[in-house]
């Protein structure tokens, strides 16, 4: 960053734009939109239910923490797809491992999704 924007106005918007155009390059992975797709469906059931705040707590941290791993996941794979082109096993492992962060998180997620609906699912039947 340029030394002149120090202080500025400028600078206190800098960063925000570079996260809008971060969203804009995660957002042409199909995963990141298959869990923005989740997410919705999650809060219309909030709502739907009738949640408590401390549940709606819960799923926000959730929801935040997968689709945060799912852009840390397309950052880790674009970076080693730019650093290493052919494969490599090495790469080909750290990916993997990136990928399975984001699969313990969601299961995390779908396990407080299912605390915090089921019991309330069952009461409809």
């Amino acid at each position: 960053m340029r030394s002149d924007l120090k202080g500025s106005k400028r600078k206190r918007t800098v960063g925000f734009t570079f996260a809008l155009r971060g969203w804009k390059n995660a957002w042409k992975e199909r995963n990141l939109r298959i869990q923005v797709f989740a997410a919705i469906v999650v809060s219309v059931m909030g709502a739907i239910f009738r949640i408590t705040a401390i549940e709606w707590l819960l799923l926000v941290v959730v929801i935040g923490m997968v689709i945060a791993m799912e852009m840390i996941n397309t950052a880790v794979e674009r970076l080693l797809d730019y650093l290493a082109p052919e494969f490599h096993a090495k790469a080909g492992a750290v990916k993997d491992i990136a990928a399975g962060s984001v699969l313990a998180m969601a299961a995390a997620a779908t396990v407080v999704g299912a605390i915090i609906f089921l019991p309330k699912i069952a009461q409809l039947f």
